[in-house]
């Protein structure tokens, strides 16, 4: 059910531990195997209605649940300014939709593609996103907000850069993302030409102090490149966007030992994806043919970006072929839903 928080144990799973008969072995999660299977729901969140200033999509959603609540912050496209982050909150997925939205006001030019975590040392939010900068080339560049009160849209901080000046061996990134083990925070982006790059720095210099960005993935993989601890597991699992050859969206996999390891394929073909057309089945009326920029539901919300591997739910953006033909990428009419593993 949609509505229920990833770690809850379904009624069968009761049942299970008091059966007289032992149990035969678990089969390894697809997030070990690779053999990933879908059901998509009907769409969730979709773009709010605003006369002063249409919406025209609402998409990379970043989603924390904490304090009995789910917070979500997604990118807005509408008419009058392009690149905006709302935020909502809501209890029950079937609520998310009419859930009051807030444009956070931190930023009155662009900010886009959030990321939301709780950084354990600093006992603050973190809302890492880009943002632009016309002093800098490229101008786009990755900033942090923070706030000791997530529920709370007004109490974001000014943004800070990440980096004091633009590493010298990066000419374009997108997309950025903050993952933390024992020692080092590691921020992940892409550069929309089949790499993925790793940065890092000591936990106790962030949100400083990062290290020249180093290539680590060479693939056909585009943007959002998200990376997750899989937890009670050793290792890390990170999905990237990939272009189809029609123009839609669909999500590959890789998983490394480490952090700063080596990445190998998992589901990372377009007859074996993470998430596509190939593999994910409706779950009511069609309305997607693109997986696009999406996010984990986590078993927490800090710095460690934990996932069960063995109950995996995905948020994401979608829209259908026919939604989307003939518009500009900026009109195209994005919606969130979710995909919920099946058998």
């Amino acid at each position: 059910m949609l509505h229920r928080h990833p770690l809850l144990l379904p009624a069968f799973a009761l049942t299970a531990i008091f059966s007289p008969t032992l149990p035969s072995p678990a089969a390894d999660p697809p997030a070990l195997t690779g053999e990933f299977a879908w059901t998509a729901s009907a769409p969730l969140v979709s773009p709010a209605v605003r006369a002063d200033d249409p919406c025209d999509s609402v998409k990379d959603p970043t989603i924390v649940f904490h304090d009995g609540r789910w917070h979500l912050f997604t990118t807005i496209r509408s008419k009058k300014r392009t690149h905006q982050i709302e935020y909502s909150s809501f209890t029950d997925w079937k609520e998310a939709n009419a859930a009051p939205r807030h444009i956070l006001t931190f930023n009155s030019g662009y900010f886009c593609a959030p990321q939301v975590f709780y950084f354990t040392p600093h006992k603050k939010w973190y809302l890492l996103h880009q943002m632009s900068d016309p002093s800098r080339k490229p101008s786009l560049q990755p900033a942090v907000s923070t706030t000791e009160k997530i529920s709370d849209p007004a109490s974001w901080s000014k943004a800070q850069m990440l980096f004091k000046e633009h590493p010298k061996n990066v000419t374009a990134w997108i997309d950025f993302w903050i993952i933390c083990d024992e020692a080092k925070a590691h921020l992940f982006f892409t550069s929309n030409n089949g790499l993925m790059w790793r940065s890092e720095t000591a936990l106790a210099n962030f949100p400083s102090g990062w290290s020249e960005p180093a290539i680590v993935l060479r693939d056909d993989i585009f943007e959002a490149s998200h990376t997750y601890k899989l937890k009670g597991r050793k290792g890390y699992l990170t999905v990237v966007e990939a272009e189809a050859g029609n123009g839609s969206r669909y999500y590959k996999a890789y998983t490394a030992d480490r952090l700063d390891g080596e990445w190998k394929p998992l589901a990372a073909t377009a007859a074996k994806p993470f998430a596509s057309k190939a593999n994910v089945k409706d779950g009511a009326a069609h309305w997607t043919d693109s997986i696009s920029h999406g996010e984990f539901l986590r078993t927490g919300a800090d710095e460690h970006m934990e996932v069960d591997p063995d109950h995996l739910q995905f948020l994401f953006q979608g829209v259908s072929d026919p939604a989307r033909a003939g518009k500009k990428y900026g009109e195209i009419p994005w919606q969130l839903g979710l995909l919920e593993a099946r058998p």
